[in-house]
């Protein structure tokens, strides 16, 4: 499918219930994916509903595990819509305390039915306001499930760890220089929250098996 004609299958919000996973268990499942059990069995566990994000499991180890849906991308990426997408995180705790207010605010306004200019309008307010601010100093996640699902062009992608920090480039991390482990997606620096992501894939899926290039970009 050519960039156009992936855009527009996805042009609107498609209804509710296409973004909802019906079984609350294998969503609870899909979530602890994320991040190996030795993190993820004492992690809080989100699961998505039609008023937003609810408490499935409660944890104690300050981790937090939930399914992000296709609103969570970069406003310009053409899957922004896609109710398949399904991107299992876990976050630590400063990422947890300082992000998941975003993931509520995105979820909400999306859940309301807003457009994405609309959308757009909303969080430029809440960081103007501070509402949302930068990632706490600390702040990363694990998103290292074999069953994600994160858009139709980019499939699984790999076993990667997020590291969440505020405005910065690329230079500073020494990303995506020859032969660095560092990556800086540019779709992420068109965000309206104050933050950056760097990603650093790792060798293994959380279930402990190896990831090999040739099961990136699957569908």
């Amino acid at each position: 499918m050519g960039a156009e004609g992936h855009a527009a299958t996805y042009a609107t919000m498609a209804p509710v219930a296409e973004y909802l996973m019906a079984d609350r268990n294998a969503e609870i499942a899909l979530a602890r994916s994320a991040a190996p059990p030795a993190i993820s069995n004492d992690a809080t566990v989100l699961i998505l509903g039609r008023g937003g994000y609810e408490t499935a499991a409660k944890g104690k180890n300050g981790f937090v595990c939930l399914v992000e849906r296709s609103w969570m991308s970069p406003f310009d990426a053409p899957d922004f819509w896609n109710p398949k997408l399904r991107g299992p995180v876990c976050y630590n705790p400063p990422a947890a305390r300082s992000l998941m207010p975003r993931t509520a605010k995105r979820t909400a306004l999306a859940l309301a039915g807003r457009s994405k200019a609309s959308m757009l309008e909303a969080l430029n307010a809440a960081v103007a306001t501070k509402q949302l601010t930068a990632p706490a100093p600390g702040a990363m996640s694990y998103m290292m499930s074999k069953q994600q699902y994160l858009g139709d062009t980019g499939g699984s992608f790999a076993p990667h760890l997020m590291f969440h920090v505020p405005r910065a480039d690329g230079a500073s991390w020494g990303a995506n220089l020859p032969l660095s482990p560092v990556m800086l997606d540019a779709s992420h620096t068109q965000v309206p929250e104050p933050e950056t992501i760097f990603m650093v894939v790792v060798g293994k899926w959380s279930d402990g098996t190896p990831f090999t290039r040739g099961e990136a970009h699957r569908h």
